[in-house]
């Protein structure tokens, strides 16, 4: 499976952890955004990395920045992308199984290494339900994104 990673100068130092420990676990690893900690903007990063799940909604994406913010606000106005910050294991849990999201979102400068990479283990770990009243509400999620885009 491929995972796409994304980020800003902000949480590069973040993301290389979280590249190498996905490349660990055997996923194939896409990379988008900063390239070092020099200045990057998040809406870029962002961008890139919902442009690729345009192309191939299989994968799953993974966006940090300095708090995870920005890059959940950006990564939100592309559709068929819910992106979910998530701060504990239960968050990135309840993200995936109730919400279906498919991008998380983690804040370098708020989480500490290993309090991530259980956030991150568990959000692949977890699949999305696919009960109606899930599938219902992530489908108004979508149609909310499409509507924003069409209407005057």
């Amino acid at each position: 499976m491929r995972i796409a990673v994304g980020t800003d100068h902000a949480g590069f130092p973040l993301a290389v952890l979280v590249a190498e420990w996905l490349r660990q676990k055997g996923f194939e690893v896409e990379w988008h955004g900063a390239d070092s900690p020099a200045s990057y903007d998040y809406p870029d990063a962002a961008r890139s990395l919902c442009d690729s799940l345009a192309r191939d909604p299989a994968i799953l994406g993974v966006l940090v920045c300095g708090s995870g913010i920005g890059m959940s606000i950006a990564a939100n106005r592309f559709r068929g992308v819910r992106a979910a910050l998530c701060c504990s294991e239960e968050m990135a849990e309840l993200a995936r199984r109730h919400n279906h999201a498919n991008v998380l979102c983690l804040g370098a400068r708020l989480l500490d290494a290993d309090t991530a990479r259980k956030i991150l283990d568990r959000f692949l770990a977890t699949d999305p339900e696919r009960d109606e009243r899930h599938a219902r509400r992530v489908a108004k999620l979508d149609d909310g994104v499409e509507r924003l885009r069409t209407d005057p």
